[in-house]
Parts: C-alpha cells; sequence; structure tokens
C-alpha cells in the first residue's frame, strides 16, 4: 500500500525540508504517490526533487479549466456513501469562507477522492491550510484516514475554529516547532495525536567539520536567504545596513525570489546601497551551499506580520549552521529554540533595525566571537536537528496507519459479506 503525499505545490525550491521528509521515508520502505495541488513554478528543481522515485500527480489548479475532468469526478464521488458527509463540512466551512478558493478545494477532493489508485491505503498531507482542506473532504468522501504535518503559515493563519475541525477529523498530526505544537494542542480535545517533529538536515549532504573562515579578507560578506515577502522583514535588513560604519568594507548576498524583489532593490537603490547588495534569484540548492560557505555571516531579521503569518524554524538556518556560520536572527516563534542568544547566534528584536545594525556591525569587528558562535551552532544542530530521528518517527507512525487501516478496512469488508 502507499501513502498518498499532499501538498500545495510540488516541487518548490523552499520547501527542501518536504523533498527531505519524502526521499526519507521512501528509504525506510514507505511508496508514496505525490499529490499536488499547483503545478510547479520554480525555474529549477534541487538534486533531491530528481532522487525522489514518488510519481507525481497533479489536481486541476482552477477548476474551470478542466470542467470535464471535474464533472466527471464529481459524478462518481456522489455515489460514495460518504459523499453526504463531506458536503456537510464543505457546507460549514463554506458558510464561514465563502469563496471561490474554497470551492476550488472541494473540486479537487472530489478529483483526488474520484481518481484514487486502489493501493492508496493512507493520506497525508504538508501544510493544516488549503491541502488539509482537500484532504479532510476527500478523506469523509473515500473514508481513507489521514494524518498532516503543520509548519507555519498554515497554522497561524488559518482561523481557529478551522484548525479545531481539522484537528477533530485527522487521526494524528505532527509540527516542527514547540511554539506551534503548544498552539494545536489548544485546540483539540486529544492533544496526544499531535507530535513534536523537528525536520533537521540530512547531514550526509553537508560538510562533516566545521569549515574554516573564508579566505577573502577584503570584503566582509553577508548572506541572506529566503523568498521576498514580507515576514522575512529583507527590508529592515536594508535599513539596518545603511547604518553601518565605512568600515570594515561589506556585501550583502541574497537569495530567493519573492513578490518584493523590486521594491527590495528600489529600496537599496534609495539607500545607497545598490553597488553592496547581490540579488542572486532563485538558486538550486547546490549554489545555495556554496553561497553559504563562501560568506562570513548568516542574518534573518524574521518577523510576525498583521495576518498572524511568520516564520517557524526556518532550516536554512539550520544549513548555515551546518556550515558553522554565526548567525543573526529575531526572537520570532521557534528561531529561539535553536539559537540562545550569545551561546548558538545572536537573538535581536524584530523590527528594531538599530538593534540588528549593532549586531552586525559588532560581529563584522570580532572574528574570535563569530567563530566561537559559528563552532557552537554547528555543534548544536548535529546534536539536537539530525532529520533522522524525526524522519524515522513519521515513517512508524505511517507504517502502523497503512497497516492499522488496511485492517479495519478489510475486516469492515468481511463482515458486509
Amino acid at each position: 500500500m502507499r501513502v498518498a503525499t499532499i501538498l500545495k505545490g510540488y516541487p518548490r525550491l523552499s520547501e527542501t525540508f518536504i523533498a527531505q521528509e519524502i526521499r526519507g521515508l521512501e528509504r525506510r520502505g514507505i511508496a508514496q504517490r505525490i499529490v499536488s495541488l499547483r503545478h510547479p513554478t520554480d525555474p529549477y528543481e534541487h538534486d533531491i526533487h530528481r532522487e525522489i522515485e514518488a510519481e507525481r500527480y497533479y489536481l486541476p489548479e482552477y477548476l474551470k479549466d478542466d470542467l470535464k475532468r471535474v464533472s466527471r469526478a464529481r459524478r462518481k464521488v456522489e455515489k460514495l456513501p460518504g459523499f453526504a458527509a463531506a458536503k456537510t463540512a464543505f457546507a460549514k466551512d463554506f458558510a464561514s469562507d465563502p469563496t471561490a478558493n474554497r470551492q476550488r478545494r472541494f473540486g479537487q477532493a472530489a478529483v483526488l477522492a474520484a481518481e484514487m489508485p486502489e493501493d492508496i491505503g493512507w493520506m497525508h498531507c504538508h501544510f493544516l491550510h488549503t491541502p488539509a482542506s482537500v484532504v479532510r473532504y476527500a478523506s469523509l468522501m473515500t473514508g481513507i484516514g489521514w494524518s498532516f504535518s503543520a509548519h507555519a503559515k498554515d497554522i497561524w493563519t488559518t482561523p481557529p475554529q478551522e484548525l479545531a475541525d481539522k484537528l477533530a477529523s485527522a487521526a494524528w498530526g505532527v509540527t516542527c516547532t514547540k511554539a506551534n505544537l503548544e498552539y494545536l494542542r489548544s485546540l483539540t480535545d486529544d492533544p496526544e495525536k499531535i507530535e513534536l517533529v523537528y525536520h533537521g538536515l540530512d547531514f550526509s549532504r553537508f560538510p562533516k567539520e566545521p569549515r574554516r573562515e573564508p579566505s577573502d579578507a577584503s570584503c566582509f560578506t553577508l548572506i541572506t536567504v529566503g523568498r521576498a515577502v514580507e515576514k522575512k522583514g529583507f527590508d529592515d535588513l536594508l535599513t539596518a545596513l545603511s547604518r553601518l560604519p565605512a568600515e570594515p568594507r561589506w556585501r550583502l548576498v541574497h537569495i530567493g525570489g519573492g513578490a518584493l524583489i523590486a521594491s527590495l532593490k528600489a529600496q537599496a537603490e534609495r539607500l545607497g546601497l545598490s553597488k553592496r547588495i547581490e540579488f542572486r534569484g532563485p538558486q538550486p540548492r547546490a549554489a545555495v551551499l556554496a553561497a553559504l560557505d563562501q560568506a562570513d555571516l548568516f542574518v534573518l531579521p524574521s518577523r510576525v506580520i498583521a495576518n498572524g503569518d511568520r516564520d517557524g524554524l526556518p532550516n536554512v538556518i539550520l544549513e548555515a549552521a551546518a556550515y558553522a556560520l554565526p548567525i543573526i536572527a529575531t526572537r520570532v516563534s521557534a528561531i529561539p529554540e535553536f539559537i540562545e542568544d550569545g551561546v548558538t547566534g545572536r537573538l535581536v528584536a524584530q523590527r528594531d533595525t538599530e538593534e540588528l545594525a549593532t549586531a552586525i556591525t559588532a560581529l563584522m569587528c570580532d572574528g574570535d566571537f563569530r567563530r566561537h558562535l559559528g563552532l557552537a551552532a554547528f555543534r548544536r544542530a548535529h546534536a539536537d536537528f539530525a532529520a533522522t530521528p524525526g524522519i524515522d518517527k513519521v515513517a512508524a507512525m505511517l507504517r502502523y496507519s497503512l497497516v492499522g487501516d488496511q485492517g479495519d478496512r478489510e475486516a469492515s469488508a468481511a463482515s458486509a459479506r
């Protein structure tokens, strides 16, 4: 039996942690079918995406683009015993969220249920917002059980009642930070069904020993990695950089796509920084890691935005630590679960550009402290944030779910006969 692994979009450059888990599960004997609500939009794939053996299956991104497929699926699922329950759940959700997006998720669920291969024995989705909506409706239609991995935006931008309904429907779930775990457990009568699983890193893909500092002493290199979106706080970083002293010489490398790139370039021009900043755009993982290896300091000024969206514990922080890079980040969400201020990095207040500038300046001028922080982060990452234990746990839970769910269905079928 296979697991249907449902994502909003696949493959995505910013979700290497998901690809890492999918590949890790394959190596542990969990066969999967990758189900994506969207077609890929990134210009590259990471090497790990090409290692993954699971087939890719795409739902209609917009129902109007494949009406025949959607209509055929709807006619088929209307005959399923669970369709009435799925329609009731959808009606409740639509009453509080009367949008085309909500209708699209029900249509996608109908296609998923109608086209489900017979060897799919379980569904596991990444993210509790739209992917979980599709999976919940499809589970009600088909009777196939489901579980989830919850991350960041999906938790903090979904209304609490909707989260509670999904938690009640799912058999179990995992989430990647203590902050997420505490919040999700507060929304369910069965808090033990949700467990903490840090993403961690597959350290076989990283240096076994801490790297030495880059040899180019003529210009100090800062690096930041992430999509140019509001919650990353890159505009705060540019403001902080405008306050740095003239010496030592420095430059910033930014890697990532995103809607705010043009705005950030314009801000850099206004601040007189454009010659010091290299916007490299989205890059394959090998290029990202090579850039980390050549940098002197990693900075990520994450913040919580008005709709509640925020980072969890960005994997790029762990990747920087894997290269023994000193790290400056903000006291947001789960970042302090890895970075202890003054021990494994520096923490500053979100949106405080003056404190950020002061922290950057101090580390630029203190090579010994940089090395101390980088080595401590390297050791902490290896000691507590390897991917293996988490993937082992998810594999065991999926294996149990596949066997248990299949046994229940076989017993039910035998009873009916």
